[in-house]
């Protein structure tokens, strides 16, 4: 039987933003009218307001043109990225990475299998608390290490990381980017039905750290040795103790940051490149050898940051061509005429399909919460359920679409093709949707 084989990353980018360019010719142009919110900070659609607008096809000329808009809207990820993939490569060029990696696996000797868990929840929590994505793009070398010294394959630091997140992200009972924004809108208590949707994470987390783990053991190698390719990289009074210290200081600062003083990616940014100059010259790289660092980290990182531009210039044509809300209003309009419990997960069916072309998870909920809410009301279904298809729909979402970039940066950076990762996550993914489909379900049932 053929498998499915996708093209390049860029390659496939490209084509999906030719596409984009294609339906702004073939779909009609509309939009819906929009007001502040203030709950949210953001600007909300009407709901019924849809309404047709003068067609503004994007030619393949300015579709092109849309590519370095793209990498200029998503330019602060772009820079968070890359100073943050060069402070790292500083930081194991002293060779503390490789000292650290060496010591966890002296730890764990015979029982390797148990450094996957603990990942992943560390992930999986960073998800649920601040819908962790982007951020984990620099970290992955250092996954890398871990995992081929352990012998596990190279997707596997792909799985613990950006899959985790999601899984976290998407059952989350607080992610402030989509159960927060999702019930403001339809004006529900904060941190309402947080029970019902923590048994749902603790289960979604045990079905994919089982399935990672089985993958892993399965398609385990020989380690890798710990020999550095760098002869001196571990070499003697090269401080490892301390760059590890001021490492591990620097994540937690990373993340009181951004969960208490609300960071943007530029404060992150700046965070990362100042850890990567103090470890540099704690590690006895000098100033010369902490700037070679920086400039070896931001090649090897260049084509995983790149991407994220590349995928947000699809959104971009999209919304140049005015047909974003047109494929919302053409997806939700459905949904009136059906039963409460098929409604519901048919509302979880429209959130999967628009995350294509809605990447943005908080941005879908702005576009798409205005116009479900009143909708679940006219059939009866509870505002809270409507949040889980929500969450479940768009939240599962990330872990296949090829338009989030944060994935798609990961996945290359692991050296690890698109349809490679897709043999591994849809069985994983399709049981997830079923376990998200019975929640909703059940929540239904009891009235959640």
């Amino acid at each position: 039987m053929k498998t499915i084989r996708f093209p390049h990353p860029l390659v496939l980018l490209v084509g999906f933003i030719l596409l984009a360019c294609l339906l702004s010719y073939v779909l009609p142009a509309g939009v819906f009218e929009r007001h502040p919110d203030v709950a949210t900070g953001r600007d909300v659609v009407v709901a019924g307001s849809y309404h047709r607008v003068p067609a503004t096809p994007v030619s393949p000329l300015q579709a092109l043109v849309d590519i370095p808009k793209g990498l200029i809207d998503a330019a602060a990820v772009i820079f968070l990225v890359f100073l943050a993939g060069g402070a790292f490569t500083v930081v194991d060029l002293t060779g503390a990475l490789r000292r650290g990696v060496d010591w966890l696996l002296e730890k764990f000797r015979g029982r390797e299998a148990v450094v996957i868990p603990i990942i992943s929840v560390l992930f999986a929590t960073m998800g649920a608390l601040e819908n962790m994505q982007e951020e984990i793009v620099p970290l992955v070398p250092v996954l890398l290490i871990l995992m081929r010294r352990i012998g596990y394959p190279t997707i596997t630091a792909a799985a613990v990381s950006i899959g985790s997140a999601a899984v976290g992200a998407a059952f989350s009972p607080l992610n402030p980017f989509q159960v927060g924004i999702a019930q403001k809108l339809a004006q529900l208590p904060l941190l309402s039905g947080g029970g019902f949707r923590l048994v749902f994470l603790l289960l979604a987390l045990l079905l994919w750290i089982g399935g990672t783990v089985r993958h892993a053991q399965k398609h385990r190698v020989a380690p890798e040795s710990s020999v550095s390719a760098d002869p001196g990289a571990l070499a003697p009074g090269r401080n490892h103790g301390l760059v590890l210290a001021l490492l591990f200081g620097g994540f937690a600062f990373f993340a009181y940051g951004v969960l208490k003083l609300g960071w943007e990616f530029e404060q992150m940014a700046a965070l990362f490149f100042t850890l990567g100059i103090v470890a540099g010259l704690v590690g006895g790289l000098g100033l010369t050898g902490t700037a070679e660092g920086f400039i070896a980290g931001f090649r090897d990182i260049a084509f995983s940051a790149l991407l994220i531009g590349f995928a947000r210039a699809i959104f971009v044509v999209l919304e140049q061509g005015q047909i974003v809300d047109t494929i919302v209003n053409s997806l939700s309009a459905p949904l009136a005429g059906l039963p409460a419990w098929v409604a519901a997960l048919g509302m979880m069916g429209v959130h999967t399909a628009l995350h294509l072309p809605v990447p943005s998870v908080s941005g879908q909920a702005v576009l798409t919460m205005p116009l479900l809410v009143p909708l679940s009301d006219l059939i009866g279904l509870s505002r809270q359920v409507t949040v889980l298809a929500y969450q479940y729909g768009a939240g599962l979402c990330e872990l296949i679409t090829p338009t989030n970039g944060a994935l798609m940066a990961i996945v290359a950076a692991c050296g690890v093709r698109f349809d490679e990762w897709w043999k591994f996550v849809l069985p994983l993914y399709l049981i997830l949707l079923a376990l998200s489909a019975a929640a909703v379900v059940i929540g239904i049932a009891v009235g959640v």
